[in-house]
């Protein structure tokens, strides 16, 4: 479904990608883990047409993306949860998912997946009215991800999900995205706890430094002797 392919991506003069290939099948769950500032979140970024590669390729279902703007990636089925969740504070939650049907013009379609998502995320139903900005950490993750989902995505990229969240609530939410992935959609997901995100993989990554240094199952990622010391406590 999405090949990348020996992608080099800076910021100015960092070189902040140097080299990723990586791909992710129909259906599947697929884990990037490491470090803060190893290039995961740019990686989201590149395939979403935020950034550009400066070489390298990147192809979503035989498209190549590498040419497309990113308001026309969304069209094409990729919609992505970013990193700190970029909500819209000021607007209610029933705006900030409408808004992320805005490229839709199928308005039946738009109500069968608004109800979806409400039924999916129910403190979202609740405070349909209210200010988003007014939410709890927790729940306006569960609104990021309400309002990606509310494009349609046959590819959905979640950038860390469980970031500032209690324990209680991760679980939750990677609850959730296993139900998503389960209901059809195939998941691109960054995270910082390895442990969560080997659990429900399908495939994991490990990256260092803007490079991939283990690829394999997720089952054999969290076997992996140096992956547990690095990433897993012990």
């Amino acid at each position: 479904m999405l090949i990348v392919n020996d992608i080099q991506v800076y910021y100015g003069a960092i070189h902040a990608l140097k080299g990723i290939s990586l791909e992710v099948k129909e259906g599947q769950i697929v884990t990037l883990i490491g470090a803060n500032g190893a290039g995961k979140s740019t990686t989201l970024r590149t395939i979403s047409g935020l950034l550009r590669p400066r070489t390298g390729k990147i192809e979503f279902e035989g498209k190549n993306l590498t040419v497309v703007q990113a308001q026309n990636i969304v069209k094409f089925g990729i919609s992505q949860v970013p990193e700190g969740r970029r909500i819209f504070a000021n607007m209610t939650v029933m705006e900030n998912l409408e808004l992320g049907a805005y490229i839709r013009n199928d308005s039946k379609g738009v109500e069968e997946d608004l109800a979806k998502v409400l039924k999916r995320f129910p403190r979202l139903a609740e405070r349909r009215a209210q200010v988003a900005g007014t939410l709890s950490g927790g729940e306006q993750q569960m609104l990021a991800m309400g309002r990606a989902l509310m494009s349609r995505p046959r590819l959905l990229l979640l950038d860390e999900p469980s970031m500032g969240l209690a324990p209680l609530l991760v679980k939750e939410i990677f609850s959730i995205i296993k139900e998503i992935n389960a209901s059809g959609t195939t998941i691109l997901l960054v995270e910082q706890n390895a442990h969560m995100a080997l659990s429900i993989a399908n495939n994991a990554y490990v990256m260092e430094t803007g490079r991939i240094t283990i690829a394999g199952t997720a089952k054999e990622l969290s076997e992996s002797e140096a992956v547990r010391k690095a990433y897993l406590g012990g």
